[in-house]
């Protein structure tokens, strides 16, 4: 069997699995998790700031439900997201991922219009906040690198057992794209 013809098992997250699939055309088996930010965005609310903003962008993160990617104008990573908004001559964004992303755009486009997407469980903000992602910081990075902490440990089994999908993943990709 080819290599890239292999059902290829993608986790954490099935939205992000589903866009992958459907860019690549491969098979996948989609772990059954999502990103709690990304999965709460309303649909109808956002065509509401469709209506009130008609010359607006949708732009959202690839791990947002597919009836969003759908609606959107420009579907990327954050870095893509930026740079999207920064070349960009629209001046109008609706903003489709973890509101995080809103102060640093602010402050590199300072003349553009940024709304975030609402989400569905509240009807008073667009309270789109990821409290995972606000507990990783510089300095806990910085401080994990320089003191070598929080790290795993598993037994010399399990770490040979692991080591076989990892090096066959590099093996593939390394195929797929540089052949």
């Amino acid at each position: 069997m080819e290599p890239l013809s292999e059902k290829i098992i993608f986790a954490p997250d099935k939205q992000l699995g589903k866009f992958v699939a459907k860019a690549t055309g491969r098979d996948m088996v989609l772990w059954d998790g999502a990103c709690h930010v990304h999965t709460a965005f309303s649909l109808d609310k956002i065509a509401v700031l469709k209506q009130k903003y008609p010359n607006a962008q949708l732009i959202a993160h690839p791990e947002s439900a597919e009836t969003i990617l759908e609606m959107a104008s420009y579907v990327g990573s954050t870095s893509n997201m930026i740079n999207h908004i920064v070349k960009s001559e629209h001046q109008t964004f609706i903003v489709a991922t973890e509101i995080g992303i809103l102060h640093k755009l602010r402050t590199m486009t300072p003349n553009k219009i940024l709304v975030p997407a609402p989400i569905s469980e509240n009807n008073s903000c667009a309270c789109s906040e990821c409290e995972y992602m606000k507990r990783n910081t510089l300095d806990k990075l910085l401080h994990c690198l320089e003191h070598e902490t929080n790290t795993i440990e598993v037994n010399e089994t399990l770490r040979k057992r692991a080591l076989i999908p990892i090096e066959r993943m590099l093996h593939i990709s390394s195929k797929a794209f540089y052949a």
